[in-house]
């Protein structure tokens, strides 16, 4: 009987995952961090003493761009989404830290992305002025069906090289973008804000994004976490049209 683990059954997915798993972040950080500059050093009392007064100031600074104290907060995110994903995430390089897993170290799991029934497939008119609209029955039939194949006579050239002793590094380099990896990502309630202005479509915002659907799902659910941490500094970048200050 062989000790040898038998390989992961393949899965596809049309989600993606993000959880929030620590943070220091509230409004109180924005405040401590901007009435420094005027009146010293404060306690949490005083700082939150007024309510109104705290929601003014940080719609203030969101509104006159003065950016650095939404620097004085951290979050982390634990993320699961398709590579290409990951590789338009990393764009953002001031105010984050990444840490993905290793292809060159672990035995990569075969979960794979398909787009959703709500994904919407076809992509109309030119660069710069494009649409997207709903695919047919035939082109999302056919979208799952090539995926999926793809996926997994990918993965099963993947397993062939490791069981010939092939390394990791060397093997992944058959496996496709649409393979799901893992990451955590670290960033403060500034550079998540410019995050969300390119990454997410929004009734209020002040310039317009046409972010890649499937980033654009991992964004709006680190923004629901960050909303409930920082309500009076999310109300503010929605209130003066979601540009990172």
């Amino acid at each position: 009987m062989s000790d040898t683990p038998e390989p992961a059954k393949p899965s596809f997915r049309s989600d993606v995952t993000v959880e929030l798993v620590k943070h220091a972040a509230g409004d109180a950080d924005v405040l401590f961090a901007a009435r420094v500059s005027t009146a010293g050093e404060q306690s949490l009392e005083e700082v939150t003493k007024d309510p109104e007064r705290s929601k003014g100031l940080i719609n203030y600074l969101m509104r006159d761009r003065h950016g650095s104290p939404f620097e004085h907060n951290s979050m982390t995110f634990f993320i699961s989404a398709p590579i290409f994903v990951f590789r338009e995430f990393m764009r953002h390089r001031v105010g984050w830290s990444y840490n993905e897993e290793s292809g060159r170290y672990r035995e990569l799991q075969p979960v794979f992305y398909v787009p959703g029934e709500s994904r919407k497939l076809v992509q109309q008119g030119r660069p710069g002025k494009y649409e997207f609209v709903e695919g047919t029955e035939a082109q999302s039939e056919l979208t799952g069906r090539v995926m999926e194949e793809s996926y997994l006579r990918a993965y099963e050239a993947y397993q062939e090289m490791l069981a010939a002793g092939v390394a990791r590094e060397v093997a992944r380099a058959v496996l496709p973008v649409g393979l799901f990896s893992s990451m955590y990502a670290t960033c403060n309630a500034r550079s998540l804000m410019h995050f969300l202005g390119l990454r997410t479509q929004h009734e209020l915002a002040a310039v317009p994004s046409f972010p890649q659907r499937e980033i654009e799902m991992v964004g709006e659910a680190m923004e629901e976490h960050w909303a409930r941490l920082m309500p009076l500094t999310h109300a503010a970048f929605n209130k003066n049209g979601r540009v990172a200050p």
